[in-house]
């Protein structure tokens, strides 16, 4: 039981941790993932596998 409580515990932590941003600053919110949103990927012409399904 106590090994439940720890891991609920370490995962509630975890949650909190990483949404610091979005809930204590005002209009904050979750980075984007997608891939046309990050520079870096744009750059090396890495493109999102979804969207050259569809074409």
């Amino acid at each position: 039981m106590k090994i439940v409580v720890l891991a609920v515990a370490l995962l509630a932590i975890a949650v909190v941790l990483l949404g610091v941003k979005v809930l204590f600053v005002k209009g904050g919110k979750f980075p984007s993932g997608h891939v046309h949103d990050i520079p870096a990927l744009r750059n090396k012409n890495v493109g999102c596998a979804l969207h050259d399904k569809r074409n």
